[in-house]
């Protein structure tokens, strides 16, 4: 079980995300806070093994939270929420020792696979990897309008399409080869396909 404090003073989108968060099993949301400060309290009376902060709060904003959680809670990993694409911030919070760097428009599955990856230390920190969670095309459009593929599912099933291997994808999208696998999986299932080449066939159909 992961064990999550969640720091973001926009209550209805910290509900929410404890909301995606606790629907997938082996993630616990113990405590939902608006602002750094009652995170930081929260944090000398209870364990928790990862904690999501959004940057702008007030009283403690999230680099005061992430300066903290370093220097008198290190083993607890770190997550920064952000609505800003932009490297000057990402570098500052990776300078500052955050374990990852995720925007707060990115896919719901994105979240999950990145709070997982953390605590497993499998995260690979890249700003290219930020940046596609931004990235949208017609290709996404079509594949998540009729199979409810995610954005990210849909940018490996292109990739799968035009011949790259599992290696290859996760070197080009900066992540772990088990993550591929696991959305391959996802993909697989959501396309009610048994190989790759029912896969190909599927992505023919589709004419894209």
């Amino acid at each position: 079980m992961i064990r999550i404090a969640l720091a973001d003073d926009h209550k209805l989108f910290a509900k929410g995300l404890e909301g995606l968060i606790e629907e997938h099993s082996g993630f616990l949301v113990q405590g939902v806070f608006p602002n750094g400060k009652e995170l930081l309290e929260y944090l000398t009376e209870e364990e928790v093994d990862l904690v999501l902060t959004d940057l702008n709060m007030p009283i403690i904003d999230g680099f005061g939270v992430l300066k903290h959680c370093k220097k008198h809670f290190p083993a607890i990993k770190v997550i920064v929420l952000s609505m800003y694409d932009e490297e000057k911030i990402f570098k500052e919070v990776m300078q500052l020792g955050a374990d990852a760097f995720i925007l707060k428009d990115a896919d719901p599955d994105e979240l999950i696979f990145t709070i997982t990856e953390v605590y497993e230390g499998r995260y690979v920190k890249n700003f290219q990897r930020v940046i596609q969670q931004a990235n949208q095309g017609p290709f996404f459009d079509a594949f998540r309008d009729k199979y409810r593929l995610s954005r990210r599912e849909t940018q490996i099933l292109k990739m799968i399409a035009d011949g790259m291997l599992n290696r290859d994808i996760a070197d080009e999208l900066n992540l772990s080869i088990q993550t591929v696998e696991t959305h391959r999986k996802n993909i697989n299932q959501k396309l009610q396909v048994n190989s790759l080449m029912d896969l190909i066939n599927k992505v023919n159909e589709m004419n894209i």
